[in-house]
């Protein structure tokens, strides 16, 4: 697997590149015997972290139901929207984000969207529970210091490729979580009605410490000096920096 370290500019930016890795690996996968000559990556794990803080909502999400927007807008944060699914997150420093570009066809497991959390949550779990044995899979798509949540993901599945991504609290200000997010609509049962206060954590781990276990466990040691830079401009410009995409979901694919 590919190792891309690399945090955009901007948010928008960020997450256009998300969704280019995978665009990516779809063409690799169409030429196939010519990608493997040339030795183009079909599976990648990247990290960043953005310097601003910011609210990144899932797909189908609704602004004015998960997050607080008069604070947002306030504050002036970009809240953009992501190509996968779940709830609204707030992202900034102290905050790692990490995303899997991985291949359906290597890992069937993958075929099915459960199993596909389960696999890669079970992964990242077994790679961080040596530093902190509390860890846990929690809920769908949770990561938990036993009931505490320290790590929110999605998952955005094409035909021969998916994206998993997520987000790893480690030093982040919690008590911007609830100034800029709503109690979310749609909570698993381990949270048990609590407020964003008392349910979120930080990991007690620095940033490289979790960035050597995680590529540790996705055998990650192959450092990507290429990225689809025309593909995230382009994305920037069609979808992640237009109103129509973040604030209604009515652009792109």
């Amino acid at each position: 697997m590919q190792l891309l370290e690399l945090t955009m500019a901007t948010l928008a930016e960020n997450l256009a590149l998300d969704e280019a890795l995978l665009d990516e690996a779809l063409l690799d996968e169409a030429i196939l015997d010519e990608a493997e000559a040339a030795g183009r990556p079909t599976e990648t794990l990247r990290f960043w972290e953005p310097d601003e803080i910011g609210v990144v909502i899932g797909r189908s999400s609704k602004i004015e139901v998960e997050t607080r927007p008069d604070a947002c807008r306030a504050a002036n944060l970009p809240v953009l929207r992501r190509p996968s699914g779940g709830a609204a997150i707030v992202t900034g420093p102290g905050c790692l984000m990490y995303a899997l570009v991985l291949s359906i066809e290597r890992r069937p497991v993958l075929r099915n969207v459960d199993r596909a959390h389960r696999f890669v949550l079970a992964t990242l779990a077994d790679a961080l529970k040596p530093l902190v044995p509390e860890v846990t899979c929690r809920g769908i798509s949770d990561l938990a210091m036993l009931d505490r949540k320290f790590s929110g993901n999605s998952v955005r599945r094409k035909r021969s490729h998916l994206l998993y991504h997520g987000t790893l609290l480690y030093d982040f200000p919690l008590e911007l979580i609830p100034r800029y997010l709503a109690t979310p609509p749609r909570q698993p049962d381990y949270r048990a009605g609590r407020e964003h206060a008392t349910f979120v954590a930080n990991l007690p781990l620095d940033a490289q410490a979790i960035r050597r276990a995680l590529i540790a466990a996705w055998d990650a040691k192959d450092p990507r000096t290429d990225w689809p830079a025309e593909q995230t401009a382009r994305l920037v410009t069609e979808k992640y920096g237009l109103a129509e995409w973040n604030e209604a979901g009515k652009c792109g694919a």
